[in-house]
């Protein structure tokens, strides 16, 4: 394997080596469970999927760790207007997000550690941080020296002079381009002991106690979100840092999903709800559609976007459907060396997803040709290409869906069954004008049909 990564802290496109031989270490910023997922949070997570099953395809053995942030002023604030407890607010959206991505094809992360869980390890690192000269307590509160780290702002390329933390001003802090380890306990809010006083987390500081804690004090990957490089990932960076501990070695960053050039988020009303999305489309023609653009590359949302990827990941599942009725089981090949070529180059999904259509063109001209061995061999190949990209139509995994359909499907699925009976009653009293009729309207309406020794066969036709 030559994976060549880019690097946010370089700025450059970097030759991927894992600092454990055999295995890579991958720590990414899950969702803060504040409400109901929605497609800009779940692409994150598929990009790094797809990172991860390309890493294990090349024979290493990944961790990956994808926190839970659990503790938030979001969190209190959405749980208090619905007059619901805090940790019941978190418990429920956070079985959401789990939904969501087991829904859509995630493998399991390798842990998927809490914030809430992971307090006595901050207090270590705000221990060494004091220690250390870079932290500093105020009226029960814990801030980071901004100024104290020469190196701060090399992540997201912000200037000292430039930096604002977006943080509510308090007495206690010594400058305000400092941000916040631990915030001080308020009535009515959840509160943790320290020795410097009662209260919780800040966002930054959960995230460095969490990915040491599993990963240890360097670990190969740290990934995210594009809008989390500041203040969010300079910080993590500055704060382990500053103690010494190397942290990660590549940081990678996803582009948002985007409505009417927005990034979608709650706070601006323009999310479209991963269950909402699911009662239209299929779950693999979901994840066809977040993960085929470039993970760096911003996705502009629309129903008409996702009705193409879902024809297209049809069309793949129609050739290895065909070629399983015609001549059975399929078995997974090898896949295409311009496929891992382009995977190769920073997880280049565009290119890599040419390539998967191009071989099932190939598949399907092959078995127009009756060359049924080439057919299977090149079914085969797409086989081992979807799988990588966790969209094998054959897997179990997605078995299911191909009787479990969305209404639109369904709609078409009943015509054409409905009209194929109606030709084989034809061909059976031998009306055989009638018959062809059938299928010629059938084919005008871009419906491919095919008799094989297990019945006829549709398809949508490639355009």
């Amino acid at each position: 394997m030559v994976l060549h990564l880019f690097d946010t802290a370089t700025r450059s496109s970097r030759e991927f080596h894992p600092a454990q031989s055999g295995t890579a270490s991958i720590y990414v910023c899950g969702a803060t469970v504040q409400g109901i997922p929605h497609i800009g949070h779940v692409r994150g997570a598929l990009n790094y999927d797809v990172l991860r099953r390309w890493l294990v395809h090349n024979g290493l053995d990944v961790r990956l760790v994808r926190n839970v942030t659990d503790i938030d002023d979001k969190i209190l604030a959405k749980a208090a207007d619905a007059d619901r407890p805090w940790w019941e607010w978190a418990a429920t959206h956070e079985r959401a997000f789990e939904d969501a991505y087991e829904a859509l094809g995630c493998l399991a992360p390798s842990i998927a550690p809490r914030a809430t869980g992971h307090v006595t390890q901050m207090v270590d690192l705000m221990q060494r941080l004091i220690d250390s000269g870079h932290a500093y307590a105020a009226d029960g509160d814990v801030y980071f020296s901004v100024e104290s780290f020469r190196a701060y702002g090399e992540l997201s390329g912000h200037r000292l002079d430039e930096v604002q933390q977006g943080e509510t001003p308090t007495r206690g802090k010594r400058d305000p381009r400092d941000f916040t380890l631990w915030k001080s306990t308020k009535p009515g809010e959840p509160s943790w002991p320290t020795p410097w006083g009662d209260g919780r987390p800040g966002w930054h500081l959960e995230c460095s106690a969490m990915a040491t804690a599993y990963l240890g004090s360097e670990f190969d990957i740290h990934g995210g979100g594009v809008d989390l490089v500041f203040p969010h990932h300079e910080n993590e960076r500055a704060q382990s840092n500053a103690v010494g501990d190397p942290f990660a070695r590549f940081w990678l960053h996803n582009a948002w999903v985007t409505l009417s050039g927005e990034k979608m988020s709650k706070s601006l009303g323009n999310t479209v709800s991963i269950p909402e999305m699911l009662r239209k489309y299929r779950a693999p023609e979901l994840r066809y559609y977040l993960i085929q653009p470039h993970y760096r590359s911003t996705i502009e949302y629309s129903d008409g976007a996702v009705t193409e990827a879902a024809q297209a990941y049809q069309r793949i599942e129609q050739f290895l459907r065909r070629v399983a009725a015609i001549v059975g089981d399929v078995h997974v090949g090898t896949i295409r060396r311009e496929f891992a070529a382009a995977l190769d180059e920073d997880l280049a999904t565009p290119q890599a997803f040419a390539v998967l259509h191009n071989t099932v063109r190939e598949g399907n001209a092959a078995l127009d040709a009756a060359d049924t061995k080439g057919a299977l061999e090149i079914a085969a190949s797409v086989r081992a290409m979807t799988a990588v990209l966790g969209l094998d139509p054959l897997s179990e995994r997605w078995a299911e869906t191909s009787t479990g359909q969305t209404p639109t499907r369904q709609a078409l699925t009943d015509l054409v069954e409905g009209l194929l009976k109606e030709r084989q009653l034809a061909r059976a009293e031998r009306d055989f004008a009638r018959s062809d009729a059938v299928r010629d309207r059938l084919a005008e309406a871009g419906i491919a049909v095919e008799d094989t020794p297990q019945g006829p066969m549709w398809t949508v036709r490639d355009a």
